[in-house]
């Protein structure tokens, strides 16, 4: 029912949904290791952060900790190896961390999602129109968002139209006509 969506819970669901949006685009983008990549890869990181961190103040029925928790800590561990494989430029390894824990998202939602009387399949059931509103706000944001960060002008400092660098100048002359 709608009254077991506490603001802490809902945040949690916010962040894990723009996490598997915002996952599913760093795995199949074909430009790895751009600054796209790097942005929408840090807002990933975010999302997971705000998962990670709002899970520990769900509780499970019985009102203490849950399998769901072990893996928040795990995750917590292989996000921060996965930052740090990046920052030491190993590829190999930071692709293995952070799709792990990427499956690992999904796990969980599999794991929530199968038992009925959890919140998201109630909600489904007894209100479909709030989780159909609520999946396509999270995809029209997380696609404008997403959209956005891809088509970001590169870096540099701009010129104006038809303004040609010291450099280009001196090259053209160079150049036979």
């Amino acid at each position: 029912m709608l009254d077991r969506w506490d603001p802490l819970i809902l945040i949690h669901a916010v962040a894990a949904t723009y996490a598997l949006g915002f996952g599913v685009v760093q795995i199949f983008r074909r430009r790895k290791g751009d600054r796209p990549h790097r942005i929408v890869g840090w807002t990933w990181v975010v999302a997971m952060a705000l998962v990670i961190t709002t899970s520990f103040g769900i509780r499970t029925i019985n009102g203490g900790f849950g399998w769901l928790h072990a893996l928040s800590l795990f995750t917590a561990f292989t996000v921060t190896m996965g930052i740090v494989a990046a920052r030491r430029h190993r590829v190999k390894s930071h692709r293995s961390f952070l799709l792990g824990s990427y499956f690992g998202l999904l796990g969980a939602l599999i794991g929530v999602v199968a038992v009925p009387d959890r919140r998201i399949p109630d909600t489904a059931v007894h209100h479909p129109w709030l989780v159909a509103a609520f999946i396509a706000a999270i995809a029209l944001t997380a696609a404008a968002s997403v959209w956005g960060i891809v088509n970001l002008p590169a870096r540099g400092p701009k010129k104006a139209a038809g303004q040609v660098s010291e450099s280009t100048a001196e090259n053209s002359e160079a150049l036979p006509r």
